[in-house]
């Protein structure tokens, strides 16, 4: 089997233990919520299959339903990340991702932070407006997005620190 679907297929499963065991039990101040799974669609090969991500987000995203009880907003912010992840990778490293010499596990870098940094906040604002879905409700909705995406940005990289390979 290839290296890089087992590789994959190992982030999916750990990310997805991690975010079910430990990460969904973390509730700070009733509404700051860490979500590092989402490392699983930011971190998936820049030229790995489009189709192939698009599939395995939404199946991540099925499950943290199935775990979190939450009627598809996983599912659907997980789907429109994996979408739009082509358009904020363009927009973070310009050329360099037309060439597709990016590679997020390395030093952490402007361009990289950035990437990050979009890709949480679309995660978490589609997945808090989904969630709470009212309009009356936009405050709520803008600091729960700003407050978990600090959180789980903190998270993630840490998380892409731990897991770096080793360069010998």
């Amino acid at each position: 089997m290839n290296s890089a679907i087992l590789g994959n297929s190992a982030r999916f499963v750990l990310l997805l233990a991690a975010q079910v065991l430990i990460f969904n039990r973390i509730d700070l101040f009733g509404f700051i919520n860490p979500f590092p799974y989402v490392l699983f669609i930011i971190l998936f090969p820049v030229n790995g299959n489009k189709t192939g991500l698009l599939v395995a987000s939404f199946f991540l995203g099925l499950l943290m339903d199935m775990f979190c009880n939450s009627g598809g907003v996983h599912a659907a912010a997980c789907l429109i990340l994996a979408y739009y992840r082509p358009a904020v990778f363009k927009f973070s490293f310009g050329l360099s991702y037309e060439y597709q010499t990016v590679k997020l596990n390395d030093v952490l870098s402007p361009e990289r932070f950035s990437f990050i940094l979009i890709a949480v906040i679309l995660h978490h604002f589609v997945l808090f407006i989904l969630e709470i879905f009212k309009i009356t409700f936009l405050w709520e909705i803008l600091v729960r997005t700003i407050l978990s995406t600090l959180f789980t940005i903190i998270i993630c990289i840490i998380i892409i620190y731990i897991i770096k390979p080793s360069k010998r």
